[in-house]
């Protein structure tokens, strides 16, 4: 996780503000500390402030690139191998302020398979934030899109913002209620 390793940014880096999503760029010779690194992206406070930086930039804070699950393994042998290798890539997808997978905070409300033809097919994911005026909402929604487009086969993919039911606390799982100290 690197929580509190102080890094030094060595190059120009894209980055978005937490929790507004506004895109920035930190520049080479900052100093930032790394507050989470989990599923490929990485959290970073620089002068006091909180960004997200994508973990095909990790090299700019001296970091190595994660692999997501569909890129360490085989293409799914079936459907069900599939819908599992969808919800496994859900799962390397983090808000960068809470310590928990987005499935296992319970945002991932549905999730479908459409074959569109033999060997292609397209993901429909339904999913919500955990408030609605959440400014990292979009940045989120990207991040399920790109991780499942990453997924082989998945040629197209809907991720769709729903509000209802209204998220709450009750639909995280007890390994994320533990882990946020809710129990």
């Amino acid at each position: 996780m690197n929580s509190g390793e102080q890094v030094i940014i060595e190059r120009d880096v894209a980055a978005s503000v937490v929790p507004s999503g506004t895109r920035v760029t930190l520049e080479k010779g900052e100093t930032a500390v790394i507050t989470q690194s989990l599923g490929g992206t990485f959290t970073v406070i620089v002068n006091g402030n909180m960004f997200r930086i994508d973990g095909k930039d990790a090299d700019a804070i001296g970091q190595e690139v994660q692999l997501t699950p569909a890129e360490q393994s085989n293409t799914a042998e079936n459907t069900e191998d599939l819908e599992k290798l969808l919800w496994d890539q859900m799962k390397t997808c983090y808000d960068p302020e809470i310590p928990v997978n987005i499935v296992d905070l319970g945002l991932i409300y549905d999730c479908h398979l459409e074959e569109l033809e033999p060997g292609s097919h397209k993901a429909s994911v339904k999913m919500t934030l955990t408030a609605p005026g959440c400014g990292m909402g979009p940045a989120i929604q990207a991040d399920v899109e790109n991780k499942i487009l990453c997924v082989e086969t998945i040629d197209e993919v809907d991720v769709e913002l729903v509000w209802e039911p209204q998220w709450s606390r009750d639909m995280m799982t007890e390994a994320a209620r533990l882990e946020l100290g809710m129990m």
